[in-house]
């Protein structure tokens, strides 16, 4: 692991990281914040995943997430949305290829050998994590925005125990019927929507739930309301009676002015959870 940046914030320090990754084939980079109590003892550790486009730095940069983090003693990590670098497929819509790997495990050409962005996320960056720096592997939450929010839901069903809280801000909800998600789907997974159904929160929801809270917050005025589909996984938590709120906010869009709106709410949300 290579340090590329660490820069002091809000008492604790903002790292910039990347490593050559044997899951994706290519090197990795990502973005840990670590706060000033993770210099005397290891400290909970909250993911973000990022949206279509990001890297590791649009969140880490634009959410103001470190000063809340920083107040409740939670470390942030930053992983990026996709493999880079030479010799790894892309595509020049902005919404497949690199900076857009759906938090999948591609199995189809040209994008198998190295979109395998699930087990990057899942398993080896969080085998090099806490490793690495002082962090609790049983106190653990994930949040994510649009496609990172997609990602923050589906891996937390599916890892039941580890993850304490879950949020989402404007997530892609319903992806096995949107366009965001039914093309990266196919193109990703094949044309068998049986494969597809790990990976869409509106029917993980159904099917299992999650086992502990939810916070979900979503602009009234997103501009892709129709694209991102939250009435259905709405629909599913209530059926299912899921521990959740789900916040319709009035005049917001989908963009990070919205996300810094309300992460403060979410980042105090899962410390509550994470030191309870």
């Amino acid at each position: 692991m290579k340090t590329v940046s660490e820069s002091r914030a809000f008492g604790g320090v903002q790292g910039v990281y990347s490593h050559a990754s044997e899951v994706t084939g290519c090197e990795m980079t990502f973005g840990l914040f670590l706060p000033e109590q993770a210099e005397s003892e290891p400290v909970p550790l909250l993911w973000y995943l990022s949206g279509l486009t990001c890297t590791h730095e649009n969140a880490m940069v634009k959410s103001g997430a470190q000063a809340w983090a920083a107040q409740h003693g939670l470390a942030l990590v930053f992983p990026d949305t996709s493999p880079r670098g030479e010799g790894v497929a892309n595509d020049d819509a902005f919404d497949l290829g690199q900076g857009a790997g759906f938090y999948v495990n591609a199995t189809e050409k040209p994008w198998a050998p190295h979109f395998r962005m699930w087990d990057y996320v899942t398993e080896e960056l969080p085998h090099l994590l806490f490793s690495a720096f002082p962090l609790e592997e049983e106190r653990q939450g994930i949040t994510g925005h649009s496609m990172g929010g997609h990602g923050a839901l589906t891996i937390a069903m599916s890892f039941p125990g580890r993850f304490r809280s879950v949020s989402a801000l404007a997530p892609i909800a319903h992806p096995s019927a949107s366009d965001w998600g039914r093309k990266q789907f196919t193109a990703y997974l094949g044309g068998d929507e049986a494969k597809w159904a790990g990976h869409d929160a509106t029917l993980l929801m159904r099917k299992r739930g999650f086992d502990g809270p939810i916070l979900i917050d979503q602009g009234a005025s997103d501009q892709f309301l129709d694209l991102l589909k939250p009435e259905a996984l709405a629909e599913a938590m209530a059926a299912r009676r899921q521990n959740a709120i789900f916040r319709m906010q009035k005049g917001y869009d989908h963009s990070y002015f919205f996300v810094s709106s309300f992460m403060e709410e979410h980042v105090a949300f899962h410390a509550a959870a994470l030191y309870d």
